[in-house]
């Protein structure tokens, strides 16, 4: 999940600026985007991503940014 929390931070950062703009992007409130961002206990779910990724403008992957191996 740290990963998570790194891209999170650092596309949210280079793309939008605060968690206040990322918040009023997509339907996540501030205080849970700053929980995902710095508590490793926080609990992320498929909505959440989905809206974090939609508020940024980039494909859900890229947050999670993990190698998916089908073969």
């Amino acid at each position: 999940m740290s990963k998570f929390r790194d891209n999170l931070r650092r596309l949210r950062v280079e793309l939008i600026g605060s968690q206040h703009d990322l918040a009023s992007k997509c339907n996540v409130q501030r205080s849970k985007i700053s929980a995902l961002e710095t508590n490793s206990d926080a609990n992320l779910n498929l909505t959440t991503l989905f809206e974090l990724a939609r508020g940024l403008g980039v494909h859900p992957s890229k947050l999670i940014d993990y190698p998916f191996d089908f073969e």
